[in-house]
C-alpha cells in the first residue's frame, strides 16, 4: 500500500484509488510504536551495557605501548617474552628455546620502531609509517598529504588536541618518566628546538621524557592527559633525559645522563589510518585486539601445513613476533628490509634445511602506495615444499562508527565501521560485513573464519583484483603490482575477527575489529633460491579517481539511484570550487535540485490542496456506508470519476522526487571532501559537515544510556542542527495541518505532533551537512507551499459546466466566481435543467 505524505493531511492511498480512514491507522500505529518504544527502555535499563573486563592476554596481540605495564613488552629477558606468545594450534606454550633462538641473530629482544615517509610538508610525502621489526610487520600508518595552505588534507576529526607525534612510549623501568620508543620525521617531536643548543633539535629514540612545562611525567598515561588539555599551535617545553658523552674521545668514559629541553610547537592530529586498539582514542572499544598489521608465518613446511581453525603450524607460533634484522635505504624513495635467519633445529624437525624469510616495504613521494615483497630462500641442499601465510590490515579508524551511515551493496545485512572488501574474477565486488564475522565468532568459535576461496577451486575462484579492509572514508588493500592487473599466486584465503567476541560490548558490535589472511600456492622451491611475492598495499582515502586508477571504484558504495549521487556530487564540486565552503555549496544545490522540481512539487502541492478540500465529501460517504465496505468502495470510486479527481497523481511526483532525494543524501553521505570540511573556517563548531555539528560534550557527565558510544540515544555531543531541524518540521506541521473538525482529528494531530519530537533521537546523529539539507529543504518547503496556496488558480475544476452527468446536465456557472467546494455539492445535488422557451423548441422530424 503506498504512503504518502504531505504536510496539510496525511492519508493511506491504496491501489484501488479509494481513501481510508487515517485516523484509526495512525492510532493503531502510535500505541504500538509507543508500546514497542516502552518495552524497550525497560529492557535497557533491566540489562545495562557491560562494564568494560580486563583483556587477556592473546597469542596475537601487542602489549600496549601506552599502558602502564607497558615496559613487559620491552624485557630484555627473552623467557618474559616467550611466555607471552602461545602457540596458536594448541594450548601449549610455544617452545621457549626456539623462540630464544630465533631472536639471537644480532638483533636485541627488545623490538625496535623504524618509520617510513615524513610529517614534514617539504618532504612530498603522503604517509608516516611505523614498521615493528617484531615479525617486521606493520604497527601504524598516518596520512600527512598536505593542502595547498599547508594544513593536513586528513586529520583526525574525533578530537580538537594538539599533537607532538606518535611517540609508543612507554613506563621506564624507574617510574619517572616515560620512554620514547620512536620519532616519526617531520612530527612535532622531531622538530622541537633544542632550547640550550648543547645538542641537535629533535626529540630521538630512547629519551626518557620526565615533564612538561611545569608538571613532571611520571609516565604515558600523564604525558597524554597532559597533552589532552592543549591545542594546535600550541607551545610546550619538553624536559627529557638523554645519555650524552661529553667526553672528546667517545671511548674514554661511558656517556652520562643529561636533562634537556625542547621547545614543541604541536600541529593537528593527522588521520592515524592504521593503529593498536590500545591506542585507539575514545571510539575505540573493549574487545579488539592490539594486533600488527601484516603480519607473516609459514603457511607450509614439508608436509606440515596451517590446522584449519588456527593460524600457525604447530610449534611455529613464535615465528609471527619473531625479531627480524632490519636495514633502511633512503634515496628519493625509502626502503626498509626485514631479515629472519631460522635454523632447520628451530623449524622442529619439520625440515632439514635452514631458510631464511626476507620482506621489504618501500615507498615514494606522492603516493598512498607501499611496494611489498615477500620471499622465503631454502638455504638447504634439497628442494622443499613451502609456502607463507600474510595477514591483512588490521586496526582501521574507527572514526564516527556510532554516527555513521555506511552502505552495504549486500541486499541481506548492513555494513560495520569495518569490514572485508575483496574482488575476484568470479565474484566480483563483494563485502564481508564485520558484524556477521562477529556473530560467526561467536556461534563457531572453534572455526570463526570466513571462508572467501579454498585451494582445490579453479583459477578464476582464486584470480584476486584486490582485498582489503575497508572503512567509511578509507581503505587499506593489497593490489596487485604495478606491471600486472591480477593476484594469481594465493591458494585460499579467508576473512578473520581481531577481537575477543564474547568481549565486545552489546551495542558495539559494529566496532568490532577485523582482518583476513591470504596463503600462497604450495610451491617446491630448489636449493638455493626462493619462494618470492610482490604486491603492493593501498592505504589511503576513497577519492574516486584515485581508487579508479587501482580498480578499487567498487569501494564506494552508493546504494539505489547511485548514477543520481554521482551527478549530484559533481555538481556539488562544481558549487564549491566557486564559493569555496561546502555549507554554502549544499546551500545552493538544494535550492538548485528543489527549483528544478518546483513544477513537479507544484502539482503534488495543489493536488494535496484539492484532496483536502475533497475531505468532507469522502467523510460523508464513509460515514453513510459504515457497514457497508463494498457500497462504500463503489460509492468513492463514482465519485472521484465524477469529479475527476485521480488519487494516484499525488504518489507520480513523489516517485519522481524519490530518486533525487535519495541520490542527494547518499551523496552528502559519502562524499570523502565534506569530511573535515567547517560550517565556517573560523569556528570549531561543525568543523566536519560528515559528522554531527557537536556543539558540547556532555559524555562526561551525561549517563551512558543517553550519551554512550552506540549504547546511548544520542551520543557524547549536544547538537544545535537536529534541534533546528526538528523545529522547522513542527513548524511546516502547524501551518499547513487544517483545524481539527472532531476529537479524531485533535487525536491524530497530537500523535503526529509526538511523532515529530520523537524524530529528534533519530536526527540526533545525522551529520552536519545532512542537516544543513534537512533545513534549506524544509525553508524552501515552507516559502513553496504558501507562494503555491496563493497561485493555485480557482478557474481549474473536475467538471466543466455542462457536461452530462448520470443523465443530468451540470447546470452552467462561473468558475471563476465560484469555489471549487460549491462546484463539488452542485454536482452531487443538480438542479433540474430549466424548460425552454417554446419558440426556442424544435418541431418534432417531419412537422412544420
Amino acid at each position: 500500500m503506498p504512503f504518502r505524505a504531505n504536510p496539510t493531511r496525511l492519508a493511506f492511498i491504496p491501489l484501488s484509488g479509494t481513501v481510508f480512514s487515517v485516523e484509526r491507522r495512525l492510532l493503531l500505529w502510535f500505541v504500538t510504536s509507543t508500546a514497542f518504544l516502552l518495552i524497550y527502555f525497560a529492557l535497557n535499563f533491566m540489562f545495562v551495557p557491560p562494564q568494560p573486563r580486563p583483556r587477556q592476554p592473546n597469542a596475537n596481540a601487542v602489549l600496549p605501548a601506552d599502558a602502564d605495564d607497558a615496559n613487559i613488552a620491552n624485557n630484555d629477558d627473552a623467557d618474559a617474552d616467550s611466555k607471552a606468545v602461545a602457540d596458536n594450534a594448541g594450548p601449549e606454550i610455544a617452545d621457549e628455546k626456539a623462540f630464544e633462538a630465533a631472536n639471537v641473530v644480532g638483533a636485541k629482544v627488545e623490538p625496535t620502531l623504524i618509520t617510513l615517509g615524513s610529517m614534514d610538508p617539504g618532504s612530498g610525502f603522503y604517509i608516516l609509517a611505523t614498521l615493528n621489526n617484531r615479525g617486521g610487520a606493520v604497527e601504524r600508518i598516518e596520512l600527512t598529504e598536505r593542502k595547498p595552505n599547508g594544513r593536513l588534507k586528513y586529520r583526525r576529526v574525533d578530537t580538537q588536541t594538539g599533537y607532538l607525534g606518535y611517540l609508543s612510549e612507554v613506563v621506564s623501568p624507574q617510574d619517572d618518566g616515560c620512554i620514547v620508543r620512536v620519532v616519526g620525521p617531520g612530527t612535532p617531536a622531531a622538530t622541537a628546538v633544542s632550547i640550550d643548543k648543547s645538542v641537535p633539535d629533535g626529540l630521538v629514540a630512547g629519551d626518557l621524557i620526565v615533564g612538561v612545562n611545569t608538571i613532571s611525567i611520571d609516565g604515558p598515561t600523564q604525558l597524554n592527559a597532559t597533552l589532552s588539555k592543549t591545542k594546535p599551535g600550541d607551545k610546550m617545553t619538553i624536559r627529557v633525559r638523554r645519555a650524552v658523552n661529553t667526553a672528546a674521545d667517545p671511548d674514554a668514559e661511558p656517556p652520562k645522563p643529561a636533562e634537556l629541553a625542547f621547545e614543541a610547537t604541536l600541529s593537528e592530529h593527522p588521520l592515524d589510518l592504521v593503529r593498536l586498539a590500545a591506542v585507539g582514542g575514545d571510539d575505540e572499544v573493549t574487545g579488539n585486539i592490539s594486533q600488527l598489521a601484516s603480519r607473516l608465518t609459514l603457511g607450509q613446511l614439508g608436509n606440515q601445513s596451517i590446522p584449519t581453525g588456527a593460524d600457525s603450524i604447530r610449534g611455529l607460533g613464535w615465528i609471527v613476533q619473531a625479531i627480524y634484522q632490519h636495514e633502511f635505504v633512503a634515496a628519493g624513495d625509502q626502503k626498509i628490509t626485514f631479515t629472519l635467519p631460522i635454523t632447520a633445529e628451530q623449524l622442529k624437525g619439520s625440515i632439514n634445511s635452514p631458510l631464511t624469510i626476507t620482506r621489504s616495504y618501500t615507498l615514494a613521494q606522492g603516493s598512498y602506495l607501499i611496494d611489498m615483497d615477500i620471499a622465503i630462500k631454502n638455504d638447504g641442499e634439497q628442494p622443499q615444499r613451502l609456502s607463507y601465510r600474510l595477514d591483512g590490515p588490521c586496526g582501521l579508524t574507527l572514526e564516527g562508527w556510532w554516527y555513521s551511515t555506511k552502505i552495504s551493496p549486500n541486499f541481506l545485512g548492513g555494513a560495520s565501521a569495518r569490514d572485508v572488501i575483496y574482488k575476484t574474477a568470479r565474484e566480483g565486488h563483494t563485502l564481508i560485513s564485520g558484524y556477521n564475522l562477529l556473530k560467526q565468532a561467536k556461534a563457531k568459535p572453534q572455526d570463526p573464519d570466513e571462508v572467501i576461496f579454498v585451494a582445490d577451486e579453479d583459477e578464476v575462484a582464486r584470480t584476486l583484483k584486490y582485498i582489503g579492509v575497508d572503512a567509511q572514508y578509507f581503505v587499506v588493500a593489497y593490489v596487485p603490482p604495478a606491471d600486472k592487473t591480477t593476484m594469481t599466486d594465493f591458494r585460499q584465503a579467508a576473512a578473520t575477527l581481531v577481537a575477543d567476541a564474547e568481549e565486545i560490548p552489546r551495542h558495539q558490535e559494529r566496532a568490532a575489529d577485523v582482518s583476513f589472511f591470504v596463503d600462497s600456492v604450495v610451491a617446491n622451491v630448489p636449493a638455493g633460491e626462493s619462494l618470492r611475492q610482490p604486491l603492493r598495499m593501498f592505504a589511503g582515502p576513497k577519492v574516486p579517481e584515485l581508487l579508479a586508477s587501482l580498480d578499487l571504484e567498487a569501494s564506494i558504495e552508493y546504494g539505489w539511484f547511485g548514477g543520481v549521487s554521482k551527478i549530484l556530487e559533481s555538481v556539488l564540486h562544481t558549487l564549491y570550487a566557486g564559493i569555496g565552503n561546502y555549507a554554502l555549496a549544499i546551500i545552493l544545490l538544494t535550492v538548485l535540485v528543489r527549483g528544478l522540481l518546483f513544477p513537479v512539487s507544484r502539482k503534488a502541492a495543489i493536488h494535496a490542496q484539492r484532496m483536502q478540500e475533497l475531505a468532507p465529501e469522502l467523510k460523508k460517504i464513509n460515514d453513510k456506508y459504515k457497514d457497508d465496505m463494498e457500497g462504500k468502495l463503489r460509492a468513492q470510486r463514482e465519485f472521484q470519476k465524477r469529479v475527476g479527481f485521480n488519487p494516484l497523481a499525488g504518489c507520480l511526483p513523489a516517485f519522481l522526487q524519490l530518486p533525487i532525494f535519495i541520490g542527494l543524501y547518499r551523496c552528502l553521505s559519502v562524499d570523502i571532501e565534506l569530511r573535515q570540511a567547517a560550517f565556517a573556517r573560523s569556528w570549531q563548531w561543525a568543523s566536519n559537515l560528515a559528522g554531527p555539528d557537536m556543539f558540547y560534550y556532555w559524555g562526561d557527565w551525561l549517563m551512558e544510556y543517553f550519551s554512550g558510544r552506540g549504547t546511548g540515544w544520542l551520543g557524547p555531543f549536544f547538537n544545535i542542527l537536529p534541534i533546528a531541524v526538528v523545529i522547522l518540521f513542527l513548524v511546516q506541521q502547524k501551518m499547513f495541518m487544517p483545524p481539527p473538525t472532531d476529537e479524531q482529528q485533535v487525536l491524530t494531530q497530537k500523535v503526529m505532533t509526538v511523532m515529530t519530537l520523537m524524530m529528534a533521537l533519530f536526527f540526533f546523529r545525522v551529520p552536519a551537512g545532512l542537516c544543513i539539507y534537512f533545513i534549506t529543504s524544509s525553508l524552501w518547503g515552507i516559502i513553496e507551499r504558501i507562494v503555491v496556496k496563493k497561485t493555485i488558480p480557482k478557474s481549474s475544476g473536475f467538471v466543466a459546466s455542462g457536461d452530462v452527468i448520470d443523465g443530468t446536465v451540470v447546470a452552467r456557472t462561473t468558475p471563476e466566481k465560484e469555489s471549487f467546494v460549491g462546484r463539488i455539492k452542485k454536482q452531487m445535488n443538480p438542479e433540474p435543467p430549466k424548460a425552454l422557451p417554446p419558440a426556442k423548441r424544435k418541431k418534432p422530424p417531419g412537422k412544420r
